[in-house]
This record gives structure tokens, sequence and C-alpha cells, in this order.
């Protein structure tokens, strides 16, 4: 199993409106980085949910569904989507401020590589962040 974290700005697509819709396709990587990533996920990968720009946290803890195929926003065969759905919503939101002074999250992407729309995450630091939201 693999870990990753995605962002999203809450006032885009939020973590509620993905506990709404019971699942949703990962749509709009247009960064080549990014998109490789999504090609790396696997069905049953766990993704925490990044809220960027509005808040600046982790809210919830997602899982792959569904693997790589074409982004059905555009003709353009270089982009994909993963389908995505809620597992869990984190009790207390891990803020980037959080994670910035967690001495054993320094080399997370998300301090990093900071403008990186979708990250791989080890396991170590996944269930760190995740343990913080508890």
């Amino acid at each position: 199993m693999n870990y990753w974290l995605v962002k999203s700005e809450p006032n885009t697509y939020s973590w509620d409106d993905l506990v709404k819709d019971g699942s949703t396709y990962w749509d709009g990587v247009r960064n080549y980085q990014a998109r490789n990533n999504l090609k790396g996920m696997e069905k049953g990968d766990l993704v925490l949910y990044y809220h960027s720009n509005i808040g600046k946290e982790v809210v919830g803890v997602a899982k792959v569904i569904k693997e790589h195929y074409q982004d059905p926003t555009t003709d353009d065969d270089r982009w994909v989507v993963v389908d995505i759905e809620p597992v869990s919503k984190l009790n207390t939101p891990v803020t980037l401020a959080d994670i910035k002074d967690a001495k054993s999250l320094q080399k997370v992407p998300l301090v990093t590589h900071s403008r990186l729309s979708v990250m791989p995450v080890t396991k170590k630091d996944f269930d760190t962040i995740v343990k913080m939201g508890k």
C-alpha cells in the first residue's frame, strides 16, 4: 500500500463535498510530477485530504477506489484522474503550521515541495499526521 496527499481549495471542492458525493475523480492536474504521482496510485492506497489556500490543513483520509484513467475534462491524453472516496474525517484538522512544527515531518513533500498538488508521503509520516488529527 502507498500513501499520498492531495490538495484542493475548499471553496472549489472541499472534504464536505467529497463526503456528500460519496466519491469523485481527481481531475484538473496539469503538472507532470503530480500527474506521475496520480499514475502511481493503486486501488486501496490511502490519501490525506488537504485544504489549500483557505485553512491550509489536512482534514480527512480518503482511499483510491479506481486507478488512473484519461481525465474526462480534457481531450489531451497526457492527463489522468483517479477515483477516491472518503474514509474518515480527522477529529482535529492538522494545519500546515502544525506539520512544520513537528520535527519528524520536516521532509514531508508538503513542506519541501509546497506547490505540488499530488504527492507521496511515507507510511510513518501518514500515521503521524493522522495521529495528530485524532
